[in-house]
């Protein structure tokens, strides 16, 4: 997928591209497992863009075992989002509009162990103290994410 993106941006520029792709909230303890991403000091779950002929639960595998080094272990779909309010804008310019599955992860195999070209720092939150700095997407995410613990219905923008 990179060079898939890379050879579009040679074409489009920082123009603002559709973005298919997988988040994992990973839960337990009742505490979230956020991420520091490396590239703009913000907290947000875990996760990145689906790969050519990639699905979405093979896209959060792969991304998880990327990022922090674990296979999660029956993932259930929490909610699904597009639109307006899910527009990110990379550092260096890029833009996109994100088309995420987001998936709630409550058992996985592995070590905790971070990646450090993209991710900072790795800690445990109570649901009602999260960080500051945290990723705009993913703070509406973690709100939806409180709300889906209640009925565990599945929530679509």
């Amino acid at each position: 997928m990179a060079d898939y993106i890379k050879d579009i941006r040679k074409k489009i520029g920082h123009a603002p591209i559709f973005c298919p792709g997988s988040g994992a909230i990973i839960y337990q303890n009742e505490k979230v497992l956020l991420q520091k991403r490396a590239d703009n000091g913000k907290w947000s779950i875990h996760g990145g863009a689906v790969e050519l002929g990639e699905t979405y639960l093979q896209a959060l595998e792969r991304e998880l075992k990327e990022e922090i080094n674990v296979k999660p272990i029956n993932p259930q779909l929490m909610g699904i989002y597009t639109g307006k309010k899910f527009y990110f804008e990379y550092p260096n310019g890029d833009k996109i509009y994100d088309s995420l599955c987001v998936f709630l992860v409550e058992e996985y195999e592995g070590d905790l162990q971070k990646d450090n070209r993209e991710v900072a720092d790795l800690q445990w939150f109570d649901l009602e103290n999260l960080p500051e700095q945290l990723d705009n997407e993913d703070g509406l995410i973690l709100q939806d994410f409180k709300k889906f613990l209640q009925n565990r219905e599945i929530i679509c923008y």
